[in-house]
């Protein structure tokens, strides 16, 4: 384990004060090198420009990276994995490493994939925080502005999972290793007590619930947990964890080059039964739309389809391409010719 660095995720809603826990962990890092890996996102989350300004000695601004291709639980493959292969990879790797999660994040998944061969012998997850906003627990509303969170769900287009906030709540202080009731100063000592009572009612391990206003927590608290949570995920228990029985070995994936359409529903009158026929899990890719600049962007999870134009072609760039995701045995002859276009 000691020579492993170590890694702490911070998981929390949307407004619940992750920004201010995490900016007084960098203040207060007493000259150890931090790295920081951002996955908020919106106007109110952690924003990457913020931190960067604060100029905090020890976390330069070429080790904050922020990930904004949507909820990090869902693209650990695509964003998270080749992230810390390339912060590990640096001539001076940080000594410790910040992960802060978007408030829809099911922390579980992420602590999973630290144990991907990428990443496994060089990282550890040291602990994992979950920081819950007193008033709003108090309250029974668990975030702070529940409509700010749906907005946030809306604009995600790479989450797969559409929890109630309560499943949320629970399955993030259920991965806990400390628990952070923040706001405090705002709480009543009733309220305190009812915020309390909210999550042992819900917690099925042992976790510590700490105190805070503003996020200020000694990080000697903080860091240096040593819980190595990627060797403990049964005792953290998830509403998605049949979900999570299979590993990334379980999976298998496979692509499809595709024609120039004429209207992307030439694709999609077929993709969905097809989704259906085959229990496919995942499909994801870009069209080539005729008398269209732009790539038009597929993302599908289940029968849940989605698509926009998001920019231009670049030059030699243009052409269709769908990747199907599934459990392994997916019949590929079957289903390219289902989608044959």
């Amino acid at each position: 384990m000691s020579t492993k660095i170590p890694a702490t995720v911070v998981t929390g809603f949307l407004g619940a004060g992750k920004t201010s826990l995490i900016q007084n962990l960098l203040k207060n890092a007493k000259g150890r090198r931090l790295a920081l890996i951002i996955n908020e996102f919106g106007e109110t989350g952690v924003d990457g420009e913020i931190v960067k300004g604060c100029k905090i000695e020890g976390c330069p601004e070429e080790n904050i990276v922020e990930l904004a291709n949507g909820c990090i639980c869902c693209t650990v493959a695509d964003d998270f994995v080749p992230t810390m292969q390339a912060l590990l990879n640096r001539p001076n790797p940080p000594e410790h490493i910040i992960i802060e999660t978007s408030g829809l994040a099911l922390p579980k998944p992420l602590v999973r994939a630290f144990n991907w061969p990428e990443v496994r012998t060089r990282v550890t997850v040291d602990g994992v925080i979950a920081v819950v906003d007193g008033p709003a627990t108090a309250a029974g509303r668990f975030a702070d502005d529940p409509q700010a969170v749906d907005a946030q769900r809306a604009t995600d287009d790479n989450l797969d999972h559409d929890s109630p906030l309560a499943e949320l709540f629970e399955d993030q202080i259920n991965c806990a290793d400390l628990i952070v009731l923040n706001k405090t100063d705002q709480m009543s000592a009733a309220d305190r007590v009812a915020a309390e009572a909210a999550i042992n009612k819900e917690l099925q391990r042992r976790a510590k619930i700490l105190p805070a206003k503003f996020g200020e927590i000694d990080p000697a608290v903080l860091l240096g947990l040593g819980a190595g949570a990627e060797d403990d995920l049964d005792s953290r228990p998830s509403h998605h964890d049949l979900e999570a029985e299979h590993d990334h070995d379980d999976f298998e994936s496979f692509h499809l080059d595709l024609p120039q359409l004429a209207s992307p529903d030439q694709l999609l009158q077929k993709l969905l039964p097809t989704i259906e026929r085959h229990d496919i899990l995942r499909v994801k890719g870009f069209l080539d739309v005729a008398d269209k600049d732009m790539r038009l962007v597929l993302q599908g999870v289940g029968n849940r389809v989605q698509h926009y134009y998001d920019r231009a072609w670049e030059q030699n760039e243009r052409a269709g391409r769908l990747v199907v995701i599934g459990l392994k045995g997916l019949d590929r002859a079957a289903i390219t010719r289902d989608l044959a276009l």
